[in-house]
């Protein structure tokens, strides 16, 4: 079941639960920490399965017609079952509802980590392409990919 999060603290357990459970992927401690504190405020959706939370999405608005997945996650054990479009599908419905053009996400580029190569697939999945790579984004050996899609 997927369900909209609308207080802060709840927000933040959540995502501090599941991305510290995803070292491969939010392993850089400020980086995890700034999602986490990025999370309270942002709409957000999470995952539920037997009362637990297991994944979760969270939009950021970048433009007056971009939305970005600002940051998702999702239990290791829950990967590959369809959570990832479910929350996808719900954020895709608000974004479109709130009158957004486009969706944009920030990966890394391919090539780089098999973790992050198999995060792009499912973006592509998704309908996400590349638009553009910035190599010096976050740092030289982590080159920032911008993938895009219509609402």
């Amino acid at each position: 079941m997927i369900k909209a999060i609308t207080e802060a603290d709840e927000k933040e357990k959540i995502t501090e639960n599941i991305l510290c459970s995803l070292p491969e992927w939010f392993g850089i401690r400020e980086s995890r920490d700034e999602y986490i504190r990025l999370s309270r405020e942002l709409p957000y959706w999470a995952a539920i399965e037997d009362g637990k939370p297991v994944g979760f999405i969270a939009l950021k608005e970048t433009g007056p017609y971009t939305a970005e997945i600002c940051v998702m996650g999702i239990l290791k054990e829950y990967h590959r079952k369809g959570i990832g479009h479910q929350l996808f599908a719900e954020f895709h419905k608000y974004a479109k509802e709130k009158g957004y053009r486009f969706i944009q996400v920030k990966t890394v580029e391919a090539g780089y980590f098999e973790v992050y190569d198999r995060t792009r697939m499912f973006y592509e999945s998704l309908g996400f392409c590349k638009l553009e790579c910035f190599p010096l984004y976050w740092d030289e050996w982590n080159p920032c990919l911008v993938m895009v899609r219509t609402v």
